[in-house]
């Protein structure tokens, strides 16, 4: 027969057996029938992310400010359940995907609300498109507080998102990123960009890139249409050569047809953009580049926010080039 102070030593063990395996927390493997997705952010890309996850098989948990909103129903008829708040969706996830609008959504959502409730060893990966030192300071409190988080935003649009081709430009803990891999693999691509800030900064440089091609696009096509040419054609023409781009064949179709449906919202694009140009006071003068293309981007995108169209999707912008040359009054 066991004495007394042996059967609370096996009780404690198992009790800490059981608290271990509920869920997968970091290192332990990922799997679908395991490790507890959370979801925050159920906009056109975060819902398409979420939905590809249930697809796989994940148990997902999600939070709405809004409830009734029809993609957290539509989310629930693919079998997530909803929690009543962040930090409660925090106490069920094992990792926590977040993908909102700014970095003054993800500051409070992640500092003040998920961080202080995420259970031991669980990792939050943020998929917005943020500042980089406030991805490091959510790093940092993070691991005082005994998790992980990640920095994780992604480019390809709606179209990338729905079909699971996005480009995920992670950063933070190696060994993190690499565990995450059988969710990332679910979404897109991931690359490992380095240290805790790191994935923002790929961003903010995609971003600039993007912003390049669209208004080349946006260019070319208007040059075109004034030309007298077939723009589905002429798209056609030049695909092969050294004018195609991912920018041409996701939204290339789309502006010849005046679809701005967004995959982004071109107000996302400003900020984006305005984290790469804008000088900040007080802020370290070695981090300033000078950007002059990227800062012309960024006023043709703010016109489409300026003339209440910040909510339609960045391949918009063509209509901008459009109204300079008199051509969509």
């Amino acid at each position: 027969m066991l004495d007394r102070f042996t059967r609370i030593i096996l009780l404690t063990h198992s009790t800490h057996r059981a608290t271990t395996t509920m869920g997968t927390p970091y290192p332990n493997p990922i799997s679908p029938s395991e490790t507890r997705i959370g979801w925050v952010g159920i906009g056109v890309m975060g819902f398409a992310m979420a939905s590809r996850l249930l697809s796989a098989g994940y148990a997902l948990t999600f939070y709405a400010r809004n409830p009734s909103h029809p993609n957290a129903l539509a989310l629930q008829s693919q079998g997530a359940t909803q929690a009543q708040s962040p930090a409660q969706l925090a106490q069920l996830s094992d990792v926590l995907f977040t993908m909102v609008g700014h970095p003054s959504d993800v500051r409070p959502l992640l500092l003040d609300a998920i961080l202080p409730a995420l259970r031991p060893n669980s990792v939050a990966v943020d998929t917005t498109s943020s500042h980089p030192e406030l991805a490091r300071t959510i790093s940092s409190q993070a691991r005082a507080l005994g998790a992980w988080a990640i920095d994780a935003p992604v480019s390809g649009g709606d179209v990338g998102a729905r079909d699971g081709t996005l480009a995920i430009f992670a950063a933070g803990e190696k060994k993190v990123v690499e565990w995450l891999h059988p969710i990332f693999s679910i979404l897109g691509k991931e690359t490992y960009v380095g240290p805790a800030g790191c994935g923002q900064s790929c961003k903010i440089a995609n971003q600039i890139t993007i912003g390049a091609n669209l208004v080349g696009v946006s260019e070319g096509l208007v040059f075109a249409k004034r030309a007298g040419l077939d723009l589905k054609q002429f798209v056609e023409g030049i695909r092969e050569g050294a004018a195609g781009s991912k920018a041409l064949e996701i939204f290339g179709e789309r502006m010849i047809e005046g679809d701005f449906r967004p995959g982004g919202f071109t107000e996302y694009m400003v900020k984006d953009l305005g984290m790469g140009v804008d000088v900040v006071e007080g802020g370290n003068d070695d981090d300033v580049v000078v950007l002059p293309g990227a800062s012309l981007w960024k006023q043709l995108f703010t016109s489409m926010v300026a003339n209440g169209q910040g909510k339609l999707g960045s391949q918009g912008v063509i209509s901008v080039i459009e109204r300079i040359n008199g051509m969509n009054q």
